[in-house]
């Protein structure tokens, strides 16, 4: 597998701001040739034009994009093929921390994730024609342990890491030609963050006072610290590997064992 980013084209989802946003920097950094950046937020705009002047005219491209709308994101896939002919990677990074507002979470962080991957197949897959790639899904480490005072965006976490861990599987790689991998973020300085507290769920007075002391209790790292990890990641994870960067410490894969190792006691 080509795990050289130099030339590749890339999608980011969520990528006007914050994570996304230091992801599309990274990555041209590291050599990408171009970047559509999908996003409802119009700073994707500004971005673009950012890389543009830095890298070339026509090295980056933004498209407004409401990616709970299954026609709208497929525009995405649609207008990088015709901008550059190809697609190599996609990081499906847009998602939200609201418990408040459940449904509309899961929307994002789990309908579009999976369209995502089957949008990515479709114009990246072997199956299709094309010369596969890599899809990077985001869960978080909340998808990796237990979170009370967020149930629903830890359990929408949980389901991308088995997602991911499904269909980064011998079977999908051996049809597609896509490494499927997901990477978890600690908690990041964003405003993601610094707004979560004020959507948890409804009609329990402690878990706002909760959020706020658990999350100053797990150790912050910067938005280029995680983008630095997905340049780690991109360059040695393993099809199905799930990878974890926190407090701005070196990202790192972790393994799930099976479930007959999981058993306690005899």
């Amino acid at each position: 597998m080509d795990r050289n980013k130099k030339g590749k084209i890339a999608i980011i989802t969520g990528g006007a701001s914050g994570i996304g946003a230091a992801y599309v920097k990274r990555l041209f950094k590291s050599g990408m040739k171009g970047c559509t950046i999908a996003d409802i937020d119009e700073q994707g705009e500004a971005l673009a034009k950012e890389m543009e002047c830095c890298y070339g005219k026509g090295r980056a491209h933004f498209v407004k994009t409401d990616l709970v709308n299954a026609e709208q994101f497929e525009c995405v896939f649609e207008k990088t093929m015709q901008k550059y002919k190809k697609l190599d990677l996609l990081v499906n990074n847009a998602g939200k921390l609201k418990d408040k507002a459940w449904e509309e979470m899961i929307d994002l962080n789990i309908t579009t994730t999976v369209r995502g991957n089957l949008l990515g197949i479709k114009y990246m897959g072997k199956n299709n024609g094309y010369g596969g790639g890599t899809i990077v899904n985001t869960s978080s480490i909340a998808g990796l342990q237990a979170f009370n005072e967020f149930p629903c965006y830890s359990g929408a976490k949980h389901f991308i890491i088995g997602f991911t861990r499904s269909i980064g599987t011998r079977f999908w790689f051996d049809l597609t030609g896509i490494r499927f991998m997901s990477i978890c973020p600690g908690v990041t300085d964003t405003s993601m963050i610094d707004n979560a507290p004020n959507w948890v769920l409804d009609g329990f007075p402690d878990l706002e006072k909760r959020a706020k002391r658990q999350l100053l209790n797990e150790p912050c790292q910067n938005v280029e610290d995680v983008a630095e990890g997905l340049n780690e990641m991109l360059n040695y994870g393993d099809n199905g590997s799930i990878w974890v960067c926190q407090g701005g410490g070196p990202i790192y894969d972790v393994i799930i064992p099976p479930i007959r190792e999981m058993k306690i006691g005899c």
